[in-house]
């Protein structure tokens, strides 16, 4: 009758470790940075492993041209190759994170996160064929 409990006591503890990994996790991520660039490196953004935006440069010429239009063109470029980055950092921090746990269709679910399709390595009963 009270088989089952030993299970649910595993479950939790592991549910504790990783909340516990998710927090280590996301303060490193949040010391970490990358960039993304655009109009050859004339527009920059920073970000950090969050996806938290916490720089934009724009260079001096760029802003003497007045070039509105370029400029709006290039800020979205520079903060959605920042935030891809980001992401992607984020997608590793996590499969680290969980590497020594089998969890099926892992990678499938990151690949969806990130927009990208899961290797052949990444195959799984119910994201194959």
């Amino acid at each position: 009758m009270f088989k089952g409990l030993g299970n649910i006591t595993n479950l939790l503890k592991q549910a504790q470790e990783m909340g516990g990994k998710m927090q280590a996790a996301n303060t490193e991520l949040r010391g970490r940075r990358v960039v993304g660039a655009a109009g050859g490196g004339m527009v920059e953004v920073e970000a950090n492993g969050l996806g938290e935006v916490l720089n934009v440069r724009i260079d001096e010429q760029l802003v003497a041209q007045g070039d509105r239009e370029m400029l709006e063109d290039l800020l979205p470029a520079a903060i959605n190759q920042a935030l891809a980055k980001a992401k992607e950092m984020h997608v590793e921090a996590m499969k680290s994170m969980t590497g020594d746990m089998n969890l099926p269709g892992l990678d499938a679910a990151l690949a969806q996160f990130t927009g990208t399709q899961p290797g052949p390595e990444d195959a799984t009963p119910e994201n194959s064929g």
